[in-house]
């Protein structure tokens, strides 16, 4: 009995993002926008492991319009998600999310990043490994980077290790293949969605019910 009960155990312990991607690639639904009622938009580019995790969570927070996977921070054009697995690109997994700043502003957008991921880990979400998931925030303003600096510390009081999330300037954004977009939505029975990313959303639905959508 306690190796049967072990099993899904070592099953988890074995999961990451790069080997679920082989047994699934639904294509995804195009990524749906919404009308910002202000008027006004904003985006925020966030890296915190695999983007299926961090893009599931921004769907369902009050005030985002879009959420868009892809890759920045490297130094190739157009990389595939072969290429980024590899390493050897330089490029972080993000997501790209546009938001109502009317409804919710950069400072919560933040706070639920450092909340849904650990950005104590360097290069490192879990058995995600390498510098493609790298906790990293890359501002589009100074306004940014002033609020992107001051969460960080905020967040840093939370946890018992040092706080390393990366803080750059925002570079080229380049959307994910298409099987990538709401993938959590398209795919919530596959193994890594199961085991990784449903924990997450249960943990950011309790912490932010308020701030969810309805």
């Amino acid at each position: 009995m306690k190796n049967l009960l072990s099993i899904p155990f070592i099953m988890l312990l074995c999961i990451s993002c790069n080997s679920a991607q082989n047994t699934s690639q639904k294509m995804a639904t195009a990524v749906n926008t919404e009308i910002s009622p202000s008027g006004l938009t904003e985006i925020a580019t966030l890296g915190g492991g695999c983007f299926w995790c961090v893009e599931a969570v921004y769907h369902e927070l009050r005030g985002v319009l879009k959420v868009e996977s892809g890759y920045t921070g490297g130094r190739i054009s157009d990389p595939t998600y072969r290429e980024v697995c590899s390493g050897m690109t330089g490029h972080a997994e993000v997501v790209q999310v546009t938001f109502d700043p009317a409804q919710l502003s950069f400072a919560d957008v933040l706070r639920v990043f450092f909340t849904v991921h650990d950005p104590t880990t360097l290069n490192r979400q879990g058995n995600d490994v390498g510098t493609q998931y790298r906790s990293v925030i890359y501002y589009h303003t100074e306004q940014q980077r002033e609020t992107a600096e001051a969460i960080k510390t905020e967040a840093a009081e939370a946890w018992d290790n040092p706080v390393v999330t990366e803080i750059s300037a925002a570079e080229k954004f380049y959307k994910a293949e298409d099987y990538h977009q709401n993938y959590y939505r398209e795919n919530p029975n596959q193994g890594y969605c199961s085991f990784i990313i449903t924990p997450k959303l249960k943990k950011f639905r309790e912490k932010f019910a308020d701030r969810l959508k309805q």
